[in-house]
């Protein structure tokens, strides 16, 4: 089904910062971008919300898609909107896990 607005509407995204201790060592996972803008790249797993699509759910989808994780305790913590803070043309909600 797609869609038409009268007006631009930002596209959202959001990130997931997945946390683990290892031998008392605080570790992140990262993952690696396999296309432009960035290919090979390490980054944050997330990406773009689709329609109908909520915040928690998005975070979700992605980070089961990129990393194969599911069933993780995922929390929102902090939005991030200033408009310079990304090359493309999106605003990204971070999600911690």
């Amino acid at each position: 089904m797609s869609f038409t607005y009268p007006s631009a509407r930002p596209a959202l995204a959001v990130d997931c910062i997945v946390f683990a201790l290892d031998l008392a060592k605080l570790k992140v996972l990262p993952i690696q971008r396999d296309s432009e803008p960035f290919a090979n790249h390490w980054t944050l797993p997330g990406g773009f919300l689709e329609i109908g699509e909520t915040l928690a759910a998005a975070a979700r989808r992605e980070l089961a898609e990129e990393t194969g994780l599911k069933n993780v305790f995922l929390e929102q913590l902090y939005t991030f909107s200033h408009l310079d803070r990304e090359p493309r043309d999106f605003r990204r909600i971070f999600c911690v896990g």
